[in-house]
Parts: structure tokens; C-alpha cells; sequence
């Protein structure tokens, strides 16, 4: 269970009003899955140090998790911090723990995990999941040397479906050979 392999912390006391330009690294709740993708080293936001020292922080490798949500598609929604210390608001919970954060986050968008997570999500207009539902759903936890493993395999998926830099070219690509190949097949009339 989720519980069983790390601390599960809940964020508090942060809210959008609470924004500087410049400060201590903040992330709210919201921007989970309205800004950011799998993963981050780096925030859209910051709170004056004062308020950050009132708040909970994750550290570089925690699991960075929105609790609450319109939605029942973006409860759970992970995201994977890679920075150094960041604040974190309320309607959020970290996971601290000793396994691949980028497997984790990777995990938590399967199919096998969205079905465990809606027999726990409660609420009518918000919908959310409590730390102790949390704490009860499964995750399949390999050795570490796998878990990287099926990292790199996913990290190297995920640049080519999402990168335009990578994937897009290899697309356009491997589309010239595909369409090469047809068209001396087509007009080749049994040569």
C-alpha cells in the first residue's frame, strides 16, 4: 500500500493571494494539472519567505500529489519534483519515500490505478481523497535497478510522443521511409 512505502504529508495554509514574483519556490494545488506535466525541477511560483517557513515543503525526489479536484480524472494527479525545497498548499499531499519518484508519478496515471482510485474519491461538486484512502491504495513496488529501467524505457516514450524537437522529426522521418517504400512498391509493376 501507498502508506507502506513512505510518509504521506499534507500541504497547508497557501493560497494564490500569497504569489510574489520573487521568493521562496511555491507550488499550489491547482497548478498540479493546470501548468504542470509528469515531472518539474522548477516552479511558476513563489510566496515570500516569511509564509514559507509556515508551510510544509517537499524535498527533491518527493511525489508531489493534488488531492482535490473538479474532476475525477485530475484527483490523484501527480506530479514527480525533481527541484531543490519547494512550498506546498493545502488540497495536496507529498509522499516522501526511498523509490523512483519518476516511476511512482508514472504509476499513478495507469489504468489499473485510476480503477483503484474511484472507489475512494467522495464529494459531489469537489470531488478529493483523504490521507488515510491514500495510504490504502495499491502499488506495485519492483527493485530499484527496474524501476529505472521502466523509467528510461517510459522517459524515452514520452520525448517522442511529447517533444517536438525529438519526436516530431523521427515521426516525419520514419513517415518518408513508409511512404518511400509504397510508392516504389506500388510503381514498380513486379520489378
Amino acid at each position: 500500500m501507498l502508506g507502506d512505502i513512505g510518509e504521506i504529508i499534507r500541504g497547508n495554509g497557501m493560497q494564490k493571494k500569497d504569489f510574489t514574483n520573487e521568493g521562496f519556490p511555491a507550488i499550489h494545488y491547482g497548478q498540479i494539472y493546470t501548468k504542470y506535466g509528469l515531472f518539474a525541477d522548477k516552479t511558476f511560483t513563489f510566496v515570500s519567505n516569511e509564509l514559507a517557513k509556515k508551510l510544509k515543503t517537499a524535498n527533491k525526489n518527493d511525489l508531489l500529489i493534488a488531492t482535490t479536484s473538479e474532476n475525477d480524472e485530475d484527483v490523484l494527479k501527480p506530479l514527480a519534483w525533481l527541484g531543490e525545497k519547494v512550498a506546498i498548499s493545502g488540497d495536496m499531499m507529498l509522499l516522501r519515500h526511498k523509490q523512483n519518484v519518476k516511476y511512482l508519478a508514472y504509476y499513478f496515471q495507469t489504468e489499473m490505478f485510476q480503477l483503484q482510485k474511484a472507489k475512494y474519491i467522495t464529494g459531489t461538486k469537489v470531488r478529493r481523497i483523504s490521507k488515510d484512502n491514500l495510504a490504502k491504495l495499491q502499488i506495485p513496488i519492483p527493485p530499484l535497478e527496474k524501476q529505472k529501467e521502466i523509467v528510461a524505457i517510459l522517459d524515452k516514450f514520452d520525448a517522442l510522443t511529447n517533444s517536438i524537437t525529438e519526436g516530431l522529426p523521427r515521426e516525419i522521418e520514419l513517415r518518408q521511409k513508409q511512404y518511400e517504400y509504397y510508392r516504389d512498391r506500388l510503381l514498380g509493376f513486379g520489378k
